[in-house]
């Protein structure tokens, strides 16, 4: 239930069974979300009026609440009520939906995270693009960072998480150089992802995409299906920093954005400088997919 006063024109949250301006939303300061990142999340998005493959971001957020012994009490379909709910409120017709569990706080004094009532949370805002209009048109500049991506021995990135500290110091670092995001690597030499995005590149005509050490993105899946359909290589493999920094093309893939052209890496040109011609092409099939009906879910508002 919600107050019929409650202003949602900012957007929309769910907590502890009630709706309320995301203005408004809260979690306490003991709960080890908050305290040791101790959670994870999942995004889904809303693209004129349905979600973008619900199901896909549904089924992820139940698999990285398993890998992080984490319950979120509630049932799928319940969970994509509450967020549905949360749309509707904020009347969004294009919204950047979040959905998260904390591992919320064990009694005082033990620190069994088996004693903790695990906590559901909810969100919708206005859609968020992670590289703006110039950005996308232009390509963007990404630095490849000497900041080390947390190993997968150590925090599982199959299961979204808010271990950011790394990403973020990396990023940091990006920015002060001039650059407009990063990309981190493993101890390899290899790059694996950045703050919210896997990356791919064009080597010899077929689509390359690390196979190791990064989340597997729900958009990152949406490409690789649809350059398969579209007849185009693809390799999941390692995909060294050189070989990206003389790559064809590059691109980044997220919910926030799609498909986003990457045309300088380390201050130098990929390929010819300017967006490539594979790149637009799933640039516009990726979008042209928020039309097909086996994808897209209607909010009923």
């Amino acid at each position: 239930m919600d107050n019929a006063n409650d202003d949602f024109s900012r957007g929309c949250a769910w907590q502890r069974g009630r709706y309320l301006p995301v203005d408004q939303a809260s979690i306490p300061i003991t709960d080890w979300g908050f305290l040791r990142s101790d959670a994870t999340y999942d995004v889904v998005t809303v693209w004129q009026g349905a979600f973008f493959r619900l199901d896909a971001h549904l089924d992820r957020f139940f698999e990285s609440c398993r890998r992080f012994r984490l319950d979120p009490g509630r049932s799928r379909d319940e969970v994509a009520q509450i967020l549905a709910g949360c749309v509707r409120r904020a009347g969004l017709r294009e919204s950047y939906v979040e959905m998260i569990v904390t591992r919320g706080q064990p009694p005082w004094g033990s620190r069994d995270p088996r004693q903790a009532a695990n906590q559901f949370h909810a969100f919708a805002v206005p859609y968020v693009w992670i590289a703006n209009e110039d950005q996308r048109r232009r390509g963007l500049h990404v630095i490849v960072s000497d900041v080390h991506r947390i190993p997968p021995s150590s925090v599982d990135p199959r299961a979204k998480n808010y271990h950011w500290n790394d990403l973020t110091m990396g990023l940091l670092g990006a920015l002060d150089a001039g650059g407009d995001t990063v990309l981190l690597s493993d101890a390899a030499g290899n790059v694996v992802e950045g703050p919210g995005f896997n990356v791919f590149a064009v080597v010899d005509g077929t689509l390359v995409t690390p196979a190791e050490g990064v989340l597997e993105g729900i958009t990152r899946r949406t490409v690789i299906e649809l350059a398969q359909s579209l007849g185009i290589p693809v390799a999941l493999r390692p995909l060294p920093a050189g070989e990206l920094r003389g790559a064809q093309e590059a691109f980044l893939s997220s919910s926030g954005g799609g498909v986003l052209p990457v045309t300088r890496v380390d201050g130098q040109a990929v390929g010819s400088g300017a967006v490539g011609p594979l790149t637009q092409r799933l640039l516009q099939a990726y979008w042209d997919l928020h039309r097909d009906p086996r994808y897209s879910t209607p909010v009923e508002y």
